[in-house]
């Protein structure tokens, strides 16, 4: 089965639509046959799209550091949970696992996750899709940042391009559907050991 990694926040956030998006995810990538693979937490949007993805009949992968156990709780219910050692462990078996990527809203670790991840592409370290679901306008900010990068010449322009942005779940589940060919899982060199 293709596996798509989620970055997200960890946290439910203050408006019902993030919690809600998570879950939509979980549940679309189980029925459009993906497995999920995550940062291992049971709280917050993280905790939703990992539960919605199992309700649905999906499998749930999580990476987690032990010393987050505590703060993120690692969730007991998943398919597969791997314990590491570092949060760059953590990034990188996530990557390692992945056919596609999607970014949902979430904090400095959300934001941290999706940008390794494009400059991981930029240098040509892995081929798969890369989606942002800028639900309400969310990743607006980030957005523009990276737009004034190309302008100022300090982003090359396809490297701001190889992000697909969507404003929701339904078409970045459908872009890594037609995006990730089935059987062709190219893993990068992300320094995994």
């Amino acid at each position: 089965m293709p596996t798509v990694c989620v970055f997200c926040a960890s946290s439910p956030g203050h408006r019902p639509v993030f919690m809600q998006c998570a879950r939509d995810t979980g549940t679309l990538l189980a029925r459009s046959g993906f497995d999920l693979v995550y940062g291992g937490g049971k709280l917050g949007l993280m905790g939703g799209v990992a539960d919605a993805t199992m309700a649905a009949g999906g499998r749930a992968i999580g990476v987690i550091p032990r010393f987050m156990c505590s703060i993120e709780r690692d969730h007991p219910g998943l398919t597969e949970l791997h314990l590491v050692s570092t949060m760059h462990e953590r990034k990188a078996l996530m990557a390692e696992r992945a056919d596609g990527f999607i970014a949902l809203p979430g904090g400095f670790g959300t934001f941290d996750e999706l940008c390794e991840i494009v400059a991981w592409s930029q240098l040509k370290l892995h081929h798969q899709p890369v989606v942002v679901v800028n639900l309400d306008g969310y990743f607006d900010g980030l957005l523009q940042q990276m737009n004034r990068g190309v302008s100022e010449g300090l982003i090359p322009r396809a490297t701001a391009e190889s992000m697909v942005v969507v404003t929701d779940v339904a078409a970045a589940v459908s872009h890594l559907a037609g995006a990730i060919k089935p059987g062709r899982h190219e893993t990068g060199n992300f320094g995994v050991v």
